[in-house]
């Protein structure tokens, strides 16, 4: 049955790719993998702001953790597109939980260094150079193209799920066991992952034409393909600005939690799950009007409120009120990559749409060391507040022109 089940189906479901085992079977997989993951990420800019008392320092890891992706994205989807996914995903998870592992036994021991966590983060980075983009175009095989955006809206809801459950537990864990128990767990929880590929039979799409040609020359036959698309091209220059400048949280709220807000571990991880309950609510409001298809205004007019929201918190006093403002920020934020993700995918032919995922990955990823060090570098030589103020102004200007640019091309077309 290709993975998916024919009986007929509520257009209006919100919930409409769970029809496919597949699907069911990875989101059930990657539910438990990503609160793993959510604890590792609350645990260790933690533990190296503690090491180093260094916003830069911190921003470093940032930055090396998401360099492998910003030189190697273009080069992984050529891979994804010639090699099965599910192999490539079982590689990927696998790695990272040898990696993590590492990290949670140096921990344990006493005997972690600031270097450990760099080197370790780099090589961590380097799976997830395959892992992100693959784990991407591996959706449509789970579900066909007609679910497609649900299937897209409802991993982001699983995502963000994860981001409210990882960080409030990782908070706990890190107050009461201390910060290796996060890793251990993490290091455990891609074993989750690596279970439920077993069950999942993709559906078969149609194969590609393997011509033999240098991998250089395929980078460059899909960055071709994704600049004779407009949408495309749009898509992905308004997701460069939205990805390098707002995702750094890492970076901004351990130093405000602990330097402005006065709070420790517990503190920090109940405002990353905020971050992640408006994250949540972004991701199902997409997945309820998915049947719709994608809608422009989520990529032109939202970016604009996660520049305010990002300013608005840099303003905030008490710790209800950063909560609250953290998560209208990721409400939009994830209002907005959902919807970019699926444009982009909708908008690519089958053989092409790794190397478009690869795109996606490069400016979405690949950017964070220029925001990590962008933001790790003013609230160090200031403070969090304009580390936030900031990242939302640059977000507030990028975009303006990138709108301005997108009007004059469209008045310049209509005048030929």
């Amino acid at each position: 049955m290709n993975g998916s089940e024919p009986h007929r189906v509520n257009l209006n479901n919100p919930f409409i790719a769970l029809r496919h085992p597949n699907f069911r079977y990875y989101s059930i997989g990657m539910i438990v993998s990503l609160i793993g993951t959510w604890m590792q990420n609350i645990a260790q800019p933690w533990l190296a702001y503690s090491l180093t008392q260094s916003p830069l320092l911190l921003s470093l890891i940032g930055a090396l953790q998401f360099t492998p992706v910003l030189l190697f994205s273009l080069f992984a989807g050529v891979v994804i597109d010639k090699y099965p996914k599910k192999k490539i995903l079982i590689l990927t998870q696998s790695a990272s939980l040898v990696i993590t592992l590492l990290l949670a036994l140096l921990v344990w021991t006493g005997e972690v260094r600031y270097w450990h966590i760099l080197i370790l983060a780099t090589a961590l980075g380097a799976a997830n150079t395959l892992d992100m983009p693959a784990r991407q175009a591996f959706v449509i095989e789970l579900v066909g193209k007609d679910d497609l955006m649900n299937a897209i809206a409802l991993n982001s809801t699983v995502f963000n799920l994860s981001r409210v459950i990882g960080p409030a537990i990782a908070g706990i864990i890190m107050a009461t066991s201390g910060v290796a128990s996060c890793f251990f767990i993490n290091a455990f929880s891609f074993a989750a992952v690596l279970i439920s590929l077993i069950f999942i039979k993709p559906i078969a799409l149609p194969k590609n034409q393997l011509i033999k040609k240098r991998i250089w020359e395929e980078v460059k036959e899909g960055l071709r393909y994704i600049r004779q698309s407009p949408i495309l091209v749009e898509t992905l220059l308004a997701i460069a600005i939205v990805g390098t400048f707002a995702p750094n949280f890492s970076v901004l709220v351990p130093v405000f939690a602990k330097l402005v807000l006065n709070q420790q571990e517990s503190g920090f991880g109940f405002l990353m799950s905020f971050l992640g309950i408006g994250s949540l609510l972004g991701a199902i409001f997409v997945a309820a009007s998915s049947r719709t298809g994608p809608k422009r205004y989520l990529l032109t007019i939202v970016p604009f409120s996660v520049g305010l929201f990002l300013i608005l918190t840099g303003f905030a006093n008490t710790f209800i009120l950063t909560g609250f403002l953290l998560a209208l920020t990721g409400f939009f934020f994830v209002a907005f990559t959902s919807n970019a993700n699926s444009t982009l995918q909708l908008n690519s032919s089958n053989k092409y749409r790794g190397r478009v995922m690869s795109a996606y990955a490069l400016v979405f990823g690949g950017s964070t060391p220029i925001g990590n060090l962008y933001a790790g570098a003013i609230t160090d030589r200031i403070n969090a507040r304009m580390g936030f103020l900031a990242c939302g102004a640059a977000i507030l200007i990028l975009m303006a022109v990138l709108m301005i640019g997108q009007y004059s091309r469209r008045r310049n077309q209509l005048h030929r």
